[in-house]
């Protein structure tokens, strides 16, 4: 058998094991596609119905990538983990639970309120950390340890903004991709990558002020000023005062 992408969906779409087919990465972005790109595809399987495709586990070539998994396994999968956000933006190949599949991608892409909640004041207070860092070696004349705290705080950040809006936050390959198409609430998208840029190229104190500005207040607006509160006088560091 020729395992190409079309003729894998062909023969797994005609075995009745299989209730699910799931294309996820680049191949599910719009756009993103280039001529590198392979098929990243999960096979979701029902439970004790036997099936030959088994002997394709692991299957991974510069063509085809293949996560074969039972559907229990597939819910569960990414909730939490790094593959939260792949399987959030997935595309669905085949669904034979009456539209099961889907739901459960969606369950995915939202974050509960609660999770949501927990998430954001851990990720606040991780970025104030290495915010607070930056700054404060610059203010010492320590360029490469204020440039590597900065850097460091841009990911705490982007956790953060994201778990504000219930969603969990995307791989820096589809930042600017997820931006342009579903921006955050109350955030031009230019003006959050621009200043992103410009910190994560020089770590510019003053460009680090002037975004922890805006997060503070949409920090607080969410009910997280007491992670704030506890940083004391260290946040007039952070404000630039």
């Amino acid at each position: 058998m020729n395992l190409t992408y079309e003729s894998f969906v062909e023969t797994a779409s005609a075995d009745a094991a299989v209730v699910g087919l799931v294309l996820k990465g680049s191949r599910a972005h719009e756009g993103m596609t280039t001529r590198h790109s392979d098929h990243d595809l999960y096979v979701v399987l029902a439970d004790g119905v036997p099936t030959e495709l088994t002997r394709f586990a692991g299957h991974r070539t510069h063509e085809l990538d293949l996560v074969m998994l039972t559907l229990d396994a597939f819910r569960s999968v990414g909730m939490p983990g790094f593959e939260r956000y792949a399987l959030a933006r997935a595309r669905v190949v085949l669904d034979r639970l009456d539209g099961d599949i889907a739901r459960i991608l969606a369950a995915k892409a939202r974050l509960t309120a609660d999770e949501a909640s927990r998430a954001a004041a851990e990720w606040l207070d991780a970025y104030a950390n290495s915010l607070y860092r930056s700054l404060k070696n610059d203010r010492d004349g320590l360029g490469l340890a204020a440039r590597l705290d900065a850097t460091d705080s841009l990911g705490h950040l982007l956790e953060l903004l994201f778990a504000l809006d219930r969603r969990p936050r995307p791989y820096n390959k589809y930042l600017e991709w997820e931006l342009a198409r579903y921006p955050l609430p109350g955030w031009d998208s230019g003006t959050l990558l621009g200043a992103l840029g410009r910190i994560a190229e020089s770590g510019d104190a003053s460009a680090q002020r002037g975004l922890f500005a805006r997060v503070e207040a949409v920090a607080r607006h969410h009910g997280h000023g007491a992670v704030l509160d506890a940083w004391g006088d260290d946040l007039e560091l952070m404000r630039g005062r």
